[in-house]
């Protein structure tokens, strides 16, 4: 088995992926006007439509929802894309901060609220967990 990708369901695809593609540097590709993947090496970030949802199960997920999953994203420096992100993000959760695992993250909220950390292992035992 191998994890694939992450799904976020929006009202506002354009919107969201905008965000992302902004927030991260990775250019989205679209399949559809409801449906994007913003690829990395590791991951998926996958946005979709609301409309895409009754091609699963009709009422399944809903946008704008989670308050229980942080999606991660590994950065060269953290402190930069705090800087980067000033005037794009209206909700920092928590400032660059050095956490006891040995990771410097930044949390903040996507605009339809979902948590997100972007993190820089500083520690010697993090930067080997991550080979950097």
């Amino acid at each position: 088995m191998d994890f694939v990708s992450i799904r976020i369901i929006t009202a506002d695809v354009a919107r969201l992926v905008d965000f992302y593609e902004r927030a991260t540097g990775v250019r989205a590709a679209w399949s559809t006007e409801d449906f994007a993947e913003l690829s990395t090496p590791r991951a998926t970030l996958a946005i979709a439509g609301t409309r895409t949802v009754p091609l699963f199960a009709p009422g399944s997920a809903r946008p704008a929802a989670n308050h229980s999953v942080i999606i991660e994203f590994i950065v060269d420096d953290v402190d930069r894309v705090h800087r980067n992100l000033t005037d794009l993000v209206t909700e920092f959760v928590q400032e660059p901060t050095t956490m006891p695992w040995g990771n410097r993250s930044l949390l903040l909220r996507d605009p339809d609220g979902h948590l997100v950390n972007f993190f820089t292992p500083v520690t010697p035992a993090a930067q080997a967990k991550f080979g950097r």
